[in-house]
């Protein structure tokens, strides 16, 4: 595990767009498991910038989401799919045909759970994986439970989740309650994971899933198993 601190959002975003364009140079077509959330706005807005600068080419580069709202169409602006076209994908040389993100309205989700799985086997796996961390320690959406669900899922989100999704809705109530999400096999094998941490709320969770016991209880700790970990934090 290797921990990075950094003094303030804007330069923990920029160490963690450093990790991953090197990532994009040495490898132009690789795979980058991408999450959503306000935590790598920055990270995604810096590689634009990059990319406008032409210091980074994203034109062979394939993108797995994590996850993503069931019963939300992806022309939603309150879909994952519409916030990575506006946020990352639009603003950058990737093809769209190259990004995968969950179908929150395929009309067989536990089909659409097998076929994102194998699609991931497909590629030969992901290269580098973007995590960001919930306040009860979910990552994507795989939530505090008895068991590490290993695949693709479906997966009912706890009320903390929606709690603290409902500022990108008018409320609390309109935040889907389900929502589909890559399993932990697939994070786990992934050849490198990097995830990233701000603002002063997440220092006790973070500490937990670094430090503490390994428990689905708390999801993100298995990332302690992961042979090449990547965290970067800020100060404030």
């Amino acid at each position: 595990m290797k921990l990075i601190k950094e003094k303030n959002y804007e330069a923990m975003s920029r160490q963690a767009a450093n990790i991953i364009s090197a990532q994009v140079i040495i490898k132009p077509d690789c795979v980058l498991g991408l999450a959503t959330g306000s935590t790598p706005i920055g990270t995604y807005n810096q590689l634009a910038a990059w990319y406008e600068k032409g210091d980074v080419d994203f034109s062979r580069v394939r993108t797995i989401n994590l996850d993503e709202y069931i019963g939300i169409s992806g022309r939603d602006e309150h879909s994952y799919r519409y916030f990575m076209d506006k946020n990352f994908f639009e603003k950058i040389n990737i093809k769209k045909e190259n990004t995968f993100v969950p179908s929150g309205i395929a009309k067989d989700i536990e089909k659409e759970c097998k076929e994102y799985d194998r699609r991931i086997k497909d590629f030969g796996g992901i290269d580098l994986q973007l995590l960001g961390i919930g306040l009860d320690g979910h990552i994507g959406f795989n939530e505090p439970g008895d068991c590490f669900q290993k695949n693709t899922h479906v997966v009912k989100l706890h009320s903390s989740t929606i709690e603290a999704n409902s500022r990108f809705f008018s409320s609390p109530e309109k935040v889907p309650e389900y929502a589909i999400t890559m399993g932990m096999i697939s994070i786990m094998q992934a050849k490198k994971i990097l995830l990233i941490a701000n603002g002063k709320a997440k220092e006790d969770i973070l500490n937990k899933a670094l430090y503490g016991a390994i428990t689905p209880q708390i999801p993100a700790s298995i990332l302690q198993l992961h042979s090449d970990l990547t965290v970067i934090y800020s100060e404030e």
